[in-house]
């Protein structure tokens, strides 16, 4: 009988938005054993994207249990784990039964864009009725948009959770029952998976973390509360919501599996996590995080600044209970690596995701083609849900190649969107971005983005920064190895292994004719599609 290794590591459950992966890091951040499984995407009408949140837990249990199994194969026992962070998809909307435990709909994903009624309607709110901000007091109109954003950090938009949750009442009888009955109970990806994994229905937590939160409209961002301007606006009791907890403490134990008694320690937001991964931590410090899809966020430290050009503010990270919160400006682009997958499973052009980086490199240009995806609207710095998917400037000339290199400079250009009005709100300049997630492991996407943006793109070696902030978190919550995610230099031995540099190496004046090319695609897709039916 072969004897297992004792050993200290850290477990993250990363709950992205089409698959899940339970990761095992020691203390330098090198990863000791993992486990990845996709689960299904539910696409039922136009614009929709829906989940089942059983599916979503069921994942969650394959992975912590196939990696625990991966860890004893490489000789160390799963005793070895000693506490878990979780991160995931954050404005995800989950409704389940208070009284059952069970999902009463199919969970709305972040990007679905089914709710642009249900933000007219609320703009009309705003406009008409307004925010009442103290009894009998309502701002209306435009100094109602800035009450909101002043409490909020966020727009009115398809992309946050509260209008999700919304709509569901106006088209789902059994959550509006619950919610009248005071039988629901609401929240986002992590909050869903934690009440499972601490004992559903019997035992389990009904909590959410800071960062989660703050993607709702539902949080003040000063107090961060639940606040009840907000609540009364948006017509949902605060019977349905979850307590507010930091990214990092102890909230509970796993109640079966593997893993089985192990803590559960921190708790944060998938872009949050990746910018606490890669070390993001001070005023300045900046991170572009490449998946389905992208999100630039940008470490503003204690201090709240608001955006006058399009961006969101919003909770950075909350390192325990009693600290103080760190916040961020952030630039969400709906569509990245999804464009990708897109010209692969649709269109066939690919016949795998990383070929896009070979065919793009075919040709040195896009012949004139630009590609502004906006398959479900526009995110930041526009907000546009009525923005149409455009591919312009196609001729006889036009390839795969010059499609597949139109996508990849996409993804650069609303970077460099962003970036602008980052520069504008924060009154300084970019001299580098650092960046994770799948799509930046192809060295051509790297290469337009840095010739694109006019700025050093630095790509670290291990670039599981999501997962890896979520570890952190929950390390520094029973400050095993020293770590305490509020003294960086605790954290100096992690994730060492070194970056790579992509440097611009793209002619300024036509650097400057493609962005003007670009933001004159972008006009012609903005407001496409106005007229939206019940």
């Amino acid at each position: 009988m072969v004897t297992l290794k004792q050993g200290e590591f850290v477990g993250s459950l990363d709950c992205g938005t089409t698959s899940t992966r339970f990761l095992i890091f020691d203390k330098y951040a090198n990863i000791v054993a993992e486990y990845q499984i996709e689960y299904p995407q539910y696409y039922p009408e136009p614009g929709w994207h829906e989940q089942d949140a059983d599916e979503i837990i069921e994942s969650c249990d394959t992975c912590i249990t196939e990696a625990c199994k991966a860890l004893e194969s490489a000789g160390w026992s799963k005793d070895s784990v000693k506490v878990i962070g979780i991160t995931n998809q954050r404005e995800t909307a989950v409704a389940w039964s208070r009284k059952t435990g069970k999902p009463l709909t199919r969970a709305i994903v972040w990007d679905d864009s089914r709710t642009k009624n249900s933000v007219v309607h609320f703009e009309h709110k705003l406009a008409t009725v307004g925010l009442e901000v103290k009894p009998g007091v309502f701002k209306k109109g435009e100094e109602g948009v800035q009450a909101l954003k002043e409490i909020t950090g966020l727009p009115i938009s398809t992309y946050f959770s509260a209008i999700k949750l919304h709509w569901m009442f106006d088209h789902r009888e059994d959550v509006k029952k619950a919610h009248d009955e005071d039988d629901l109970l609401f929240g986002t990806v992590e909050s869903w998976i934690v009440y499972r994994l601490t004992g559903g229905v019997k035992s389990g937590l009904h909590i959410t973390e800071v960062t989660n939160a703050s993607r709702t409209l539902l949080l003040n961002l000063h107090t961060l509360k639940w606040d009840s301007v907000l609540l009364n606006f948006f017509e949902i009791k605060p019977s349905v919501l979850p307590t507010i907890v930091s990214s990092s403490e102890v909230y509970g134990e796993l109640a079966y599996g593997m893993l089985k008694g192990v803590k559960i320690g921190g708790l944060i937001g998938d872009q949050q996590g990746a910018l606490v991964g890669n070390k993001c931590l001070k005023q300045g410090e900046a991170k572009c995080t490449y998946g389905t899809g992208a999100f630039l966020l940008f470490c503003t430290g204690e201090e709240i600044v608001k955006s006058s050009h399009g961006l969101l503010s919003t909770v950075a990270y909350q390192a325990g209970p009693n600290a103080k919160p760190s916040y961020a400006l952030e630039g969400s682009i709906a569509v990245a690596g999804s464009a990708i997958k897109w010209l692969r499973d649709t269109m066939n052009i690919l016949s795998s995701a990383a070929e896009v980086n070979s065919l793009a490199a075919k040709v040195p240009d896009t012949g004139g083609v630009y590609f502004v995806t906006a398959f479900s609207g526009l995110l930041a710095p526009y907000w546009d849900p009525g923005a149409a998917g455009l591919l312009i400037g196609l001729s006889s000339y036009t390839t795969p190649a010059h499609i597949a290199r139109a996508t990849l400079e996409a993804n650069a250009f609303q970077t460099r969107e962003i970036l602008e009005s980052m520069k504008l709100d924060s009154k300084s300049d970019l001299k580098h971005l650092k960046v994770d997630g799948g799509m930046t492991n192809g060295d051509m996407v790297m290469e337009i983005l840095a010739d694109i943006g006019g700025f050093t793109v630095i790509r670290p070696e291990m670039r599981e920064s999501t997962a890896l902030g979520s570890a952190l978190l929950a390390g520094s919550a029973i400050r095993i190895f020293g770590w305490d995610v509020n003294n960086p230099e605790t954290l100096a031995e992690v994730n060492t292994q070194g970056s790579r540099e992509f440097k611009p190496g793209m002619d300024e004046a036509l650097r400057e004719t493609n962005w003007q090319g670009w933001k004159r695609a972008v006009g012609r897709s903005l407001g496409w599609d106005e007229g939206v039916d019940e």
